[in-house]
């Protein structure tokens, strides 16, 4: 398992010859990713939320009515290829007739790859797996979820602080969800921990025609290209 491997890489004690094969490994998964982002013929948006939601949720109906939305519009939909509020999105982009894009994980429990994928491809390791939802996407758009849904949330906002991509639209969906994360923001602020700047990174809303229009706007307008938000760090590398 990807765990496994993962835990023996940073041991202190690998032999250089394991090492190497790890290291192998690794790059290969990205050259996989590479190669299946590329099978990408149009515009695509990452969206993300719970793998534990049914399909009767409320995150569920509004991540498969979005999804259906960016379909209709030319655009193609990028999900972690699993069940829950990933689910709901390559199926809503499945009946919408677009491009359903997956990119899985293995894991030992709870992930499994969803029935509605045109593309789709399994990793093995989440840093190659979080660099191919970045890769692919125009925006994001994220619905209620746990532990992975904000990593997945902060990694991207953190690479746009840094200037590392272009400032691509950050859609949160469901304002009484995300209000908690948005106050503890608001405290880093007072303490001088987060710029004020950087809240203007993410749109909130519990409009799903508003979550469409905020990433199809800006890949219109190419606002991306006009990155306003210019940290020290990413005008100092």
């Amino acid at each position: 398992m990807a765990q496994t491997e993962d835990r023996e890489l940073l041991k202190s004690e690998e032999r250089v010859d394991e090492l190497q094969r790890h290291t192998e490994s690794i790059a290969h998964e990205f050259y996989e990713g590479f190669a299946a982002v590329a099978r990408i013929d149009r515009p695509a948006v990452s969206i993300f939320g719970s793998a534990r939601v049914s399909e009767t949720d409320p995150a569920y109906v509004a991540a498969r009515d979005t999804a259906a939305r960016f379909a209709r519009k030319g655009w193609a939909v990028v999900t972690g290829g699993g069940p829950g509020v990933m689910e709901a999105a390559n199926r809503g982009c499945k009946e919408g007739e677009g491009l359903s894009v997956g990119f899985n994980i293995e894991l030992p429990h709870e992930q499994f790859a969803n029935r509605y994928l045109d593309i789709s491809l399994t990793f093995r390791h989440f840093y190659a797996r979080k660099t191919m939802f970045v890769k692919a996407a125009e925006g994001f758009v994220v619905f209620p979820g746990g532990f992975g849904t904000a990593d997945e949330l902060f990694e991207a906002l953190t690479l746009i602080q840094t200037g590392k991509v272009l400032h691509f639209p950050v859609v949160l969906y469901g304002t009484a969800f995300w209000e908690p994360m948005l106050a503890w923001v608001r405290e880093q602020i007072e303490h001088g921990l987060v710029s004020p700047e950087d809240l203007a990174l993410l749109t909130v809303t519990d409009d799903i025609d508003k979550a469409v229009e905020v990433v199809l706007g800006c890949y219109d307008e190419r606002c991306a290209d006009e990155n306003i938000h210019r940290p020290e760090k990413a005008d100092a590398e």
